[in-house]
């Protein structure tokens, strides 16, 4: 039994959105064998670190530190979000550099060095988009994703990340339901 986390990355607290909708048929899945977390960022309150120093001297904010909690209990971690113009969500963002604090994530040890605190854990990456799958991968070469992985996952420890990118989301009903039970699958093999 693995214990998953997942973070609902899409910043509205509107359940009508895909990402939601993904989010659910993932822990739907996944609560069949495994204990299972949720975080929905779209209801969080915390503030947008507008200084560098801000991220070492401010105290955490109460959801922050309970998001904290739970990735330390999370042995995976799933991140769905949808890509806004061509990113990660601004909101999403603001999410991970208040979690992925020194002391928490990263340890700045003499000489400037940085060691990661999350080793250990693993990560799925879930992103829609209303341009083709293909197009974002090969001719965008799947910016974002490279991204999120390389300077905020990998940076802190996580590895490895998985990732499945869901293009065309508004395409018809029929291709949307064919993902989400994918989607559901991944979560029930604790994917």
């Amino acid at each position: 039994m693995t214990r998953i986390l997942i973070i609902n990355g899409h910043p509205s607290g509107e359940p009508k959105h895909f990402v939601p909708a993904f989010a659910s048929a993932y822990q739907m899945g996944a609560e069949e064998r495994h204990q299972v977390r949720r975080i929905d960022i779209g209801f969080l309150e915390f503030a947008m670190l507008r200084e560098p120093r801000l991220w070492n001297d401010l105290e955490p904010e109460e959801d922050i530190v309970k998001a904290q909690k739970d990735i330390a209990w999370a042995d995976h971690i799933v991140i769905l979000y949808p890509l806004w113009m061509g990113d990660v969500p601004a909101l999403l963002k603001a999410f991970f550099e208040q979690v992925f604090r020194p002391g928490f994530a990263v340890e700045i040890t003499a000489k400037a060095k940085w060691r990661a605190l999350l080793k250990g854990k693993l990560a799925r990456v879930i992103v829609t988009m209303g341009t083709p799958a293909p197009i974002y991968r090969f001719f965008f070469g799947s910016h974002s994703v490279k991204s999120l992985k390389r300077h905020i996952l990998h940076f802190v420890g996580i590895d490895p990340v998985f990732t499945t990118i869901i293009g065309r989301v508004d395409s018809w009903p029929g291709y949307r339901k064919k993902w989400l039970r994918r989607v559901e699958e991944l979560g029930r093999r604790g994917r």
